[in-house]
C-alpha cells in the first residue's frame, strides 16, 4: 500500500538567508522529509513551524507619568501565532507607570501562554 505524501512551503526566518523550505508529511500529518534549508535552524525552524507555528510579538502599551504616552514592549519568547491577536487585544488596555527600566517585566504571563511581557527600553517620568 502506498502512502500519500504531501508538501507544505515555507519561507525560513532562522537567518538572513530566507530559504524556501519544503516539508513532505504523511498520514497524520508526520514529517517524511524536509528540504531546501541551508543551515541547522532552517531545518528546526520548518519542523516547529510545521506543527507549532509561533511568533515573538512587540507592541506598545499605555504610559503614565512618562516621557511618551505609550512604552514598547515584547515577549520574552515565542506564543502560538494562533493566539497572537487574542494577546494583542488583551494587552491593548494595559497602562504602566513610569519610571520603567529596560527588560523590566510589566505583565506577567498574560493568558497562560509562558512568556511574559517586557519592556524594550528606558522610560523616565516626564
Amino acid at each position: 500500500m502506498t502512502q500519500s505524501i504531501s508538501t507544505a512551503n515555507y519561507l525560513c526566518i532562522g537567518c538572513p538567508l530566507g530559504c524556501r523550505l519544503e516539508v513532505d508529511t504523511a498520514e497524520e500529518d508526520r514529517i517524511v522529509e524536509i528540504r531546501g534549508f541551508s543551515c541547522k535552524r532552517g531545518k528546526e525552524y520548518a519542523a516547529q513551524e510545521h506543527v507549532d507555528p509561533r511568533r515573538n510579538v512587540a507592541l506598545t502599551v499605555g504610559l503614565r507619568g512618562g516621557a511618551w504616552p505609550r512604552l514598547p514592549v515584547k515577549t520574552s519568547a515565542a506564543v502560538p501565532r494562533a493566539r497572537v491577536l487574542e494577546l494583542c487585544a488583551a494587552l491593548r488596555d494595559l497602562v504602566v507607570e513610569a519610571p520603567v527600566r529596560l527588560g523590566q517585566v510589566v505583565a506577567v504571563n498574560p493568558l497562560g501562554l509562558g512568556a511574559d511581557i517586557v519592556a524594550t527600553r528606558e522610560m523616565g517620568e516626564g
